[in-house]
């Protein structure tokens, strides 16, 4: 028998998905929760075969439920049920861990996507199929802000990552060449990096869009 936890902040959903998955001879609900915070602390004393958790409710979400959760037990199954198609919130759902990822409008197929997953599988819904080689290719937008880089620093990584020298960047940016080795010390702390070499690799792999 599957035992499943359904998390979902929605009591008409929750009773509707319970009533399809016990509909099934080999799945059982072993539990309804009704916030990413209940499921957290459930999965400290529990651990269903699979859990069936919405990504937007109150408080704490399902992607963050879903993280604290793994990260306390990273064999847990987790698979999101929601009706987001977000590119944002896939990701976020691959990153973390999470066994698959179907919509609501798919809810028919969600007694085999608990199987599936159960048995070990991966499972994504028709739709998220299509969009996962753009999702897998894409590379993340860089935040200098959440480095704290500003924009005098961010046009010395950008010239480091053209191969300029200290002294043409220093001419370029209207600098003296003592201010340039400055703002690459402070650059590359920031950046926790070791050397320039580095900072251009760092730019390519990461920033250049």
């Amino acid at each position: 028998m599957i035992r499943i936890l359904i998390v979902d902040d929605d009591p008409f959903v929750s009773e509707s998905l319970k009533v399809i998955l016990e509909a099934e001879d080999d799945i059982e609900v072993a539990d309804t929760l009704s916030s990413g915070a209940e499921a957290v602390e459930y999965l400290k004393e529990n651990r269903p075969d699979v859990s069936v958790m919405d990504i937007r409710m109150d408080g704490m979400n399902g992607l963050e439920a879903a993280e604290a959760i793994l990260k306390n037990d990273p064999e847990a199954k987790i698979l999101f049920l929601t009706t987001f198609l977000d590119d944002e919130y896939i990701n976020k759902a691959l990153k973390i861990g999470a066994k698959g990822y179907i919509i609501k409008q798919d809810c028919k197929a969600l007694a085999d996507s608990c199987r599936a997953v159960a048995g070990g599988q991966i499972v994504f819904g028709g739709k998220i199929v299509d969009r996962l080689p753009d999702l897998l290719n894409r590379k993340e937008r860089f935040c200098y802000e959440d480095f704290d880089i500003n924009e005098k620093e961010r046009q010395l990584i950008e010239n480091v990552a053209d191969g300029l020298s200290n002294k043409e960047i220093a001419d370029k940016m209207f600098l003296s060449e003592g201010t340039v080795r400055n703002m690459m010390s402070t650059v590359l702390s920031k950046l926790d990096l070791r050397d320039r070499t580095q900072l251009a690799c760092f730019y390519y792999q990461k920033i250049r869009p």
